[in-house]
């Protein structure tokens, strides 16, 4: 079955940075455009960044535009997620999935995702 298990998150200043990990098993990864979603307490879960399945289409929410890259290694089954200069407001659980299809857009929506990780905790403190 598909698996999805993220990695990385913890407790960093403010102006920090975070490296996730995301490793996948259970499908072929590299059929598939991958993203990373967040969700802070009392708030719905957003899009952060999403990656085609070759790695040559990058997506990025415009809070974290110019602070996160996302990249992915087919041959190690792995999505990450690199987040610099980090702010109190990116704290949240950060969710690794995997796309229904296609990523189109900075505007991806979870319902265009089927597949979630349990998340992991990052916490930016100021």
């Amino acid at each position: 079955q598909v698996q999805l298990v993220e990695s990385g998150g913890g407790l960093v200043q403010a102006g920090g940075s975070l490296r996730l990990s995301c490793a996948a098993s259970g499908f072929t990864f590299s059929n598939y455009a991958m993203g990373w979603f967040r969700q802070a307490p009392g708030k719905e879960r957003e899009f952060v960044a999403g990656i085609s399945w070759n790695g040559g289409s990058k997506y990025y929410a415009d809070s974290v535009k110019g602070r996160a890259t996302i990249s992915r290694d087919n041959a190690k089954n792995t999505v990450y997620l690199q987040m610099n200069s980090l702010k109190p407001e990116d704290t949240a659980v950060y969710y690794c999935a995997r796309a229904r299809g296609p990523i189109r857009s900075d505007y991806a929506a979870a319902t265009d995702f089927n597949s979630w990780g349990q998340g992991t905790q990052v916490t930016v403190s100021s």
